[in-house]
């Protein structure tokens, strides 16, 4: 069996700064990379800063920075071998090579996947930190390094699951200059020089596949699986296209200026609000995965009048793209090599529910001048879990909605933040456990 070390890894010059070697960055990122440099669109190579002092570059140097991505669906099973990484720094063990990076004039592109907590703001992070705790900080050194050079900015595409991700980390930097006091001119060029995108990222990475043997002719410690579905929303001004064309390359990336929280909203909405109206009421029928609510008839018709009876009709993208994105939901739903627990999914469903479902039952009853009839039903069954199952929340929420009357609890505007107590009746009406 030969090693992924002994082959000869194409040479291209390094053109973007990854914070994060996770399955996420690598299946979803460095997946489009790589398609860009396979259609000869694009001629770059990625350098991997590992974030935090435990992670995988070791293991990806060993294999040279390749490794294989599986992608595996309904749709059928697609394997290729990813070579964009070039290699790794580790700021923990060296960060004089770490620095020495923001000397590659050919450098154009920093990407960052460091969990939602990775952006934040640490008061006790020094310039002298070799390197400072937060990634935000090790990335404000960098950017002076990198002025203090006289070369130019970046573009930046944060990957972390926040709301404006790039506008919180450019204000986070800025936290640092002002902190360190490094300067107007630099603050300056940090506004002036380096683009910062708000991105909205939608992909499974399942990881490597623990449980199961997959047959290859070399061996391979870092395999990585996805589903097909991908989609990367980049909200800027700059003609992102024109450095890296992936609409060309037939990639799922929408690049636009203003229209990154309708996206958001859609996937709010569609993706996650479709979860939530159907996790309790599943799991009262003692279904345990996603999968199987696509399997099991009565589920699956609920699932689907949500989603384009009530959820669809209260949004306001064009129609077509609201309908093949739901239609790739229930595909993703339905993926055979995915086990997404309900159990995990009901975690906090009462704060879900306001977030990612009220909406779309009050902008119905808003258009319709009457509640959804599904929606509400979901609704009445999260109750219903609340008062008679095992929820997963915070100890006084699952108590008052054990405890309180249904008149209580929609009327609890601390959860809703509106008064709910007009649905009393419709709720009644729905679900018999409260008749």
């Amino acid at each position: 069996m030969k090693n992924l070390n002994e082959i000869n890894k194409p040479q291209r010059p390094v053109k973007v700064l990854q914070f994060g070697e996770g399955g996420f960055l690598r299946g979803f990122v460095d997946w489009m990379l790589q398609k860009l440099n396979d259609a000869k669109l694009w001629n770059g190579s990625v350098v991997v800063a590992q974030p935090i002092e435990q992670g995988l570059c070791d293991m990806l140097d060993a294999q040279n920075g390749i490794y294989t991505h599986i992608i595996r669906g309904a749709e059928g099973v697609e394997t290729s071998l990813i070579d964009v990484i070039d290699s790794c720094v580790k700021p923990y063990e060296d960060f004089d090579a770490y620095l020495k990076l923001a000397e590659n004039p050919e450098l154009r592109f920093i990407v960052s996947n460091t969990t939602e907590a990775g952006i934040t703001f640490e008061d006790s992070d020094k310039f002298t930190d070799t390197p400072p705790k937060s990634f935000p900080a090790k990335l404000t050194v960098f950017l002076k390094k990198r002025f203090d050079l006289g070369l130019n900015g970046f573009i930046l595409l944060p990957c972390e699951l926040i709301d404006r991700n790039g506008d919180n980390l450019k204000k986070t930097v800025l936290q640092y200059a002002d902190l360190w006091n490094l300067g107007d001119e630099f603050k300056g060029w940090i506004e002036k020089e380096n683009v910062f995108c708000n991105t909205l990222v939608d992909r499974i990475n399942t990881g490597y596949p623990k449980d199961e043997k997959i047959d290859l002719d070399y061996e391979d410690k870092l395999i990585n699986t996805s589903e097909f579905f991908h989609l990367w929303v980049i909200e800027t001004d700059y003609d992102l296209e024109a450095e890296l064309p992936f609409s060309k390359a037939g990639l799922n990336v929408i690049v636009t200026k203003d229209a990154l929280e309708r996206y958001r909203t859609r996937k709010v909405r569609i993706l996650n609000g479709a979860h939530t109206s159907m996790v309790c009421y599943a799991l009262l029928e003692g279904i345990e995965t996603v999968k199987d609510c696509m399997d099991d008839e009565n589920m699956h018709n609920f699932l689907k009048t949500c989603l384009f009876e009530e959820i669809i009709p209260t949004l306001d993208l064009p129609k077509d793209e609201l309908l093949e994105y739901a239609d790739n939901v229930l595909t993703r739903f339905a993926n055979p090599y995915i086990k997404h627990y309900l159990s995990s999914i009901v975690l906090n469903s009462v704060s879900k529910f306001k977030v990612r479902v009220l909406p779309s039952v009050l902008e119905y009853k808003n258009r319709f001048g009457k509640y959804p009839q599904n929606l509400i039903f979901g609704f009445s069954k999260l109750i219903e879990f609340y008062k008679t199952s095992t929820p997963n929340d915070g100890a006084d929420v699952m108590e008052f909605m054990k405890n309180a009357t249904l008149k209580d609890i929609l009327a609890k505007v601390e959860y809703w933040d509106a008064d709910l107590s007009d649905m009393e009746e419709v709720i009644k009406n729905a679900n018999p456990f409260f008749r």
